[in-house]
């Protein structure tokens, strides 16, 4: 019903602004696109509401019992995670976490210079 109240307002208003379109002697293929763009343009600016409304009804009607659609990718992606389940009983990601850095031991570690030493150059 909401899609219906809408579509007759805005139907409404593009009749009238025709009108004053035509009897401004605009032509009848100029005031028809004067009259849809205003139209549109009204409907759009100052009947939100009920713009959303006939929006939310017209897809409720065609998606009533239709699944979303998924892509390739989210297909596949939760393939490999059913079949991981089944092979190990149980799949824990901690993705959230960073990981911790790895240790080097202290003979592998560069040695820090201090930022106001100059470096030395060995000129022989």
């Amino acid at each position: 019903m909401a899609f219906w109240k809408f579509s007759a307002l805005r139907l409404g208003i593009m009749a009238v602004i025709f009108v004053i379109c035509l009897f401004l002697r605009l032509g009848v293929i100029y005031s028809a696109l004067a009259a849809a763009v205003m139209g549109w343009c009204i409907t759009y600016l100052f009947f939100r509401q009920m713009r959303d409304e006939a929006g939310r009804a017209l897809a409720s009607r065609f998606s009533k019992g239709v699944a979303a659609p998924r892509t390739s990718t989210e297909i596949s992606d939760a393939l490999a995670e059913d079949s991981a389940v089944e092979q190990h009983g149980e799949l824990r990601v901690d993705s959230d976490r960073k990981p911790k850095p790895a240790q080097q031991p202290a003979h592998q570690q560069p040695a820090q210079q201090k930022p106001d030493e100059p470096r030395s150059t060995d000129q022989s």
